[in-house]
Formats: structure tokens, sequence, C-alpha cells
């Protein structure tokens, strides 16, 4: 309303969710194992785009479930502050690469993070690199760090919260209704239960269809050089799209409504 007052354009009922999510990526999240809740979205969505690494109060584990399953196909490691050996494996993701997923820490992190956690990178060579206790390690940027933590109410100082990303996992009511109903359906009605996992499953690979459909029609249309309707080859691949694209979209919809009648 202070927008309108002051002429400001704006757009009327927009959120997090409908301004930055990516439908594809949040179906393989919730695939994944992450809550549908809106709460829960927006935390995923965080996850992915903050420049501060994720620190997630996860008391009833559905952020560590959902990391893992994630990114197991990554190699991920999981490690502990207590691990004997922790900041050697910490080391060797960083170089390579890998994800990691340190777990079950308390209010105060080990200061060796600390370059790790503000990312303090610097060259070396050609080379990006990052000090981590006595060591100097080259820097892969497909590293990806997850922290969490099971305490339900912990007090973190401002010079620890500001070098992270606090985000609270913990489960809501919209979160625990949809999951007790996914339990209540697996053991009353289990062909329904497969029914609407299968629903999920193809649903996202239908929006990621679309989304590889979509960006091949703007490749076409912004290589194409001239008149766009003599480059035969540009047509036909139009014309193929739009029939995969009708044909998706269609199977979409039906998808979306069984879905909406499972529920």
């Amino acid at each position: 309303s202070q927008l309108k007052a002051a002429g400001v354009p704006s757009t009327e009922g927009t959120n997090l969710i409908k301004t930055l999510q990516d439908p594809v990526k949040v179906r393989t999240w919730t695939i994944a194992g992450l809550p549908t809740d809106s709460v829960s979205i927006e935390n995923g969505i965080i996850v992915s785009k903050a420049r501060r690494w994720p620190l997630a109060i996860d008391p009833q584990g559905q952020a560590n479930k959902w990391i893992k399953n994630m990114e197991e196909a990554n190699r991920l490691k999981v490690l502990k502050l207590t691990d004997g050996d922790y900041l050697r494996v910490l080391e060797n993701a960083v170089q390579f690469g890998l994800p990691v997923l340190l777990e079950n820490v308390g209010e105060e992190l080990d200061p060796s993070l600390e370059p790790l956690l503000l990312k303090q990178l610097f060259k070396n060579g050609h080379s990006l690199c990052i000090k981590l206790g006595d060591s100097v390690v080259e820097y892969n940027d497909a590293f990806r760090f997850y922290i969490t933590t099971v305490l339900r109410n912990p007090h973190y100082l401002p010079e620890t919260a500001v070098k992270v990303t606090l985000l609270n996992f913990m489960i809501t009511q919209e979160g625990l209704s949809d999951q007790l109903l996914g339990v209540v359906v697996a053991q009353e009605m289990p062909e329904l239960e497969e029914q609407r996992q299968q629903l999920v499953v193809s649903s996202a690979e239908n929006k990621r269809r679309l989304k590889e459909i979509e960006d091949q029609i703007l490749y076409v249309l912004s290589s194409s050089q001239g008149n766009i309707l003599e480059d035969a080859s540009a047509v036909q691949i139009l014309s193929e799209a739009k029939k995969v694209s009708d044909d998706i979209t269609s199977k979409q919809a039906v998808a979306e409504e069984t879905q909406a009648k499972i529920d």
C-alpha cells in the first residue's frame, strides 16, 4: 500500500518463493527429503543462493537427511568436530571440490574454520588457495560446506552469526501435517502413497524437460541469422519443441490434478 501511495510499480503478492524459486530444483529437493512447507522451501532457496555457508538449527534432523540425500551422488563427506582427522578430510574436500556436512556442532565453532567461513581466498600463482590450520590448499569452486546443530535454541555470539547463514529447520505445523499424512497414507493405502511418490518424480522430470525446451527455443531464436521463417532447421526445431512442450504441459496438468486428489 505504501508503494502504491508513492506511485512505485510493484507486483502483488510477491514473496521469496515466487521471486527466487526454480521449480525444477525445488522438486529435486523434495524428492531428496526436504519438507514441502513454505518455511522449508524458503530455507532451501537461501541455502542455494546465500554467499555464506549455511548453519542449520536442526533438532529433528530434517536438514541433515535432506543434505545427505541431495549430495550423496557427489561423494558427500560427513564430519563431526570430535573426529580426529576432520581437518585433514576437510582439506581434501576443499581441494577436490567435494561437499562436506559438519554435523552436531555446539554454540562455538572451531577457530580453524574461520578462513573457510569467511572465504579468505588468495592467489598463489594461477590458483586460488586457502589456509586451513597450518596447511595451504588449493580451493576448488565446486566445494560446498553445510553445518548443522541439533540444539533446539542455540545462542550464537554475533561474531559467529555474521560468518554463517543461520537457518531454522525446526519442523513447522504445516510440515508435520504433510509428513504425518504421508505416514498414514503409506500405512493405510500403500498403493496411493507409491502413486504419490511417482507423481513427485514424474512432475520434477516434466518441469526439467520444459526448462530444457525453453532454453533450446531461446538459443535458436538468438542464434538465427536473418529472417527466422527462412531458416528451415530453426523452424523444424521450434515446431518439434512446440509439440513436445504441449505434450509435457498436458501430462503435467494431469499429474497436478491427480496430486490434488491424493492430497
